[in-house]
């Protein structure tokens, strides 16, 4: 065990120590409880989870176009529909979709077109459903091609675009085109997109640090919306997690406004939270003094942002910004314990979620559409059947 007021510690607690006494509390009272167990301490952007190694994320594979990621996000689902579009103005006929931009028309407007619209409308849609899913399983054969993503068992599939018919229908016909080529499994996540991450957020804890707690805090930062929410754990029904759910969430769509900053993000980020403690306390949730976090880019050990928030509000990569620090500053305790804040890749926290799920495979890895393309491979290490590691 790591001795207390080392740099992993600090790292684990925000990046300044200043919990070392409520850390070493909880950590006496695990060894008391469970004597043969030694306590794991969760630390940012950490490789060895409870659960599973983390064997990479955020990997940015490159070719003669630029970053292959960008060729699998929602934008290039969009570009993809508006080139299928482009064939019937370059002909002079009239748009089946109409003059809205394909970047504008929404995706409850597209799921009706694939179940009950204009035929030649819907087939418009599934053109580019098909484009789209030949290029994402081109670039799934480009990850499985990396030294860390080789012999991956199954790929699971979350982000936004996965909230759609037309992304339902793109990763299933992906997965065809794989069965072609490669021996790997194709499915989408089992959590509703915007809570995936929420529950993922229970997974990066060892299982001794919400012994005794009903719910965490969790929170998805992302290029569009941040989203925070009350992770209801259901320990009593299933102690591996998989009876998680999302009791309480609030959303903030920071994409849709203009000149919002980093310090705007953070206040607003920090009155989610509060909101959510006073809703949890409310309701009579014994609420862990533990605060999740999945957040883009390379998440450095002291919980700063080495590379990969390009997308967010202001410079996240600022050698001077902490979001952990930033957060326990401001709620410095929950409940009558120090607040404690984990913070990890988005994708990797994405893909936790699905642990519980995926008990037939040993590597595996996640896939994210939204913004971008997020990505992250693990290895199960092994463990009795709904058991989760101390």
């Amino acid at each position: 065990m790591t001795p207390a007021g080392t740099k992993l510690e600090r790292c684990c607690l925000g990046g300044d120590g200043t919990n070392c006494k409520q850390w070493r509390s909880l950590m006496a009272k695990s060894t008391v409880d469970r004597p043969a167990e030694r306590p794991t301490l969760p630390t940012h952007g950490a490789a060895t989870l409870p659960s599973v190694e983390v064997d990479s994320y955020n990997l940015e594979i490159e070719d003669e176009d630029g970053f292959v990621g960008d060729k699998a996000n929602k934008g290039a689902f969009r570009q993809m529909l508006e080139d299928v579009r482009k064939t019937f103005r370059a002909e002079g006929d009239d748009d089946p979709l109409g003059d809205k931009p394909s970047d504008e028309i929404s995706k409850k407007k597209l799921d009706a077109l694939l179940a009950k619209g204009d035929p030649e409308a819907g087939a418009v849609v599934q053109s580019a459903i098909e484009k789209f899913a030949q290029q994402f399983a081109s670039v799934i054969k480009r990850f499985l091609k990396t030294k860390t993503w080789r012999d991956t068992e199954c790929i699971v599939v979350g982000g936004g675009f996965r909230d759609s018919r037309a992304g339902e229908l793109a990763i299933a016909r992906a997965g065809i085109i794989l069965k072609e080529a490669v021996e790997v499994d194709l499915q989408p996540i089992h959590h509703h997109p915007d809570e995936a991450a929420l529950v993922g957020a229970a997974h990066l804890l060892p299982a001794w640090m919400i012994d005794g707690y009903d719910a965490i805090l969790g929170v998805d930062v992302g290029g569009t919306n941040i989203r925070a929410g009350v992770v209801d754990l259901n320990l009593a029904k299933a102690k591996d997690l998989s009876k998680a759910r999302v009791a309480e969430m609030k959303l903030w769509r920071h994409q849709e406004e203009e000149g919002v900053k980093r310090d705007d993000a953070v206040q607003e980020l920090v009155a989610m939270l509060s909101a959510l403690i006073a809703a949890a306390d409310k309701s009579g949730l014994r609420l862990a003094p533990l605060v999740g976090i999945g957040c883009p880019g390379i998440i450095r050990e002291d919980g700063s942002i080495e590379r990969g928030a390009q997308n967010l509000p202001g410079n996240w990569e600022s050698s001077k910004f902490n979001l952990p620090q930033a957060i326990r500053g401001s709620i410095p305790s929950i409940g009558e314990h120090e607040t404690v804040v984990v913070m990890h890749n988005d994708a990797v926290v994405q893909g936790l979620s699905e642990l519980p799920f995926l008990e037939d495979y040993r590597r595996w890895g996640v896939l994210t559409i939204g913004t971008g393309l997020g990505n992250a491979r693990f290895t199960t290490r092994k463990k009795a059947k709904g058991k989760r590691q101390p």
